[in-house]
């Protein structure tokens, strides 16, 4: 079997990375790239004009970088085509757009992804193979902290569909839980039409609470989850890949004041050794070998709902003052 044939749409900072990916992955050829922009001013090698004129050159999939409000005509084109598709998260705009991008894929047994990046990335698979082999026992709570200065590329949505969709997900995918219930308070504070700045607190289905606090105004960047547990904590940094154990300890303090204040006791740290391939990189294999019919861990455009319909119960919440339920539950 020869090499499948893919190609982007889109080519802004995140296209150009999954361009990148493409141009050096085995068993795939970059047949094309789609940009208005770009392609009318540069009419050189793969650089296309529309999504049709790709689809005409034979592809087996693309991966959709284009902005948010767009994802469901780019998605429903390619599948009426035929043509597997990993778009860049979030999944679409809005639940209802969300629902009918999954069911066109499904309905025609397509292969459709969504772009959670998070889901590849060293330290989060190392604590969830952790979690799931019960190293930390009980999960009581996640919290995770993601912030940074203001990227130029997002002028269509806010921080809780182009960041909190990130934690969201990774939350529920390390703890194996859906979302119970979401407040939230949201924050304009640079005049854009969306929200800046969110915190999110939540319950998930078995009663680990979680805590998500985002940004677009910190002068520094800030990713960070921790995941507590009956056993100590997995503290995981997913912008250097570091993943660090925190144990509970079993040494009684002898000092009776200290005994007293501290509650769990402070044990072994320590910080785990680990290949770090590169996420994008791992990203596009996975869905490079589903496509080929092997087996591999997607994040399919069901769970991109999923994380869709979280993203709106926090712009509800912050919305009504009320919590909110997310729609899948």
């Amino acid at each position: 079997m020869g090499d499948l044939r893919a190609g982007v749409i889109g080519l802004g900072i995140m296209g150009r990375n999954h361009a990148r990916v493409l141009s050096d992955l085995p068993g795939v050829t970059l047949v094309g790239i789609v940009d208005p922009i770009v392609s009318n001013q540069l009419s050189q090698g793969q650089l296309l004009r529309s999504t049709e004129e790709l689809i005409k050159k034979g592809v087996d999939y693309c991966f959709v970088a284009v902005p948010t409000a767009a994802h469901e005509n780019v998605g429903q084109l390619l599948a009426s085509s035929g043509v597997h598709a990993l778009i860049e998260k979030p999944l679409a705009a809005d639940i209802s757009s969300a629902k009918r991008l999954t069911t066109d894929f499904e309905s025609r047994g397509l292969i459709g992804a969504v772009g959670h990046i998070e889901r590849y990335n060293p330290a989060l698979r190392q604590a969830r193979d952790r979690i799931e082999t019960g190293d930390l026992g009980e999960l009581y709570q996640v919290a995770t902290r993601r912030q940074g200065p203001f990227p130029a590329r997002v002028a269509d949505v806010g921080v809780v569909m182009d960041l909190a969709t990130h934690d969201v997900d990774l939350t529920a995918w390390i703890t194996q839980q859906r979302y119970s219930s979401l407040a939230a308070r949201t924050g304009h504070r640079t005049g854009r039409q969306y929200e800046d700045l969110v915190t999110v607190v939540g319950e998930l289905q078995d009663g680990v609470v979680a805590s998500h606090t985002v940004n677009w105004l910190s002068p520094f960047k800030d990713r960070q989850t921790v995941v507590t547990g009956e056993r100590g904590a997995f503290v995981a940094d997913t912008l250097t890949a570091d993943l660090t154990f925190y144990a509970n300890g079993s040494i009684t303090a002898e000092w009776d004041e200290m005994a007293r204040s501290r509650g769990v006791s402070e044990g072994d740290v320590i910080r785990f050794a680990f290949p770090k391939p590169e996420p994008l990189r791992a990203e596009h294999e996975a869905f490079r070998d589903v496509v080929l019919g092997r087996d591999s861990n997607i994040v399919t455009m069901r769970e991109g709902l999923a994380a869709v319909e979280v993203a709106q119960a926090i712009l509800e919440s912050a919305q009504t003052g009320q919590s909110i339920t997310p729609a899948s539950v």
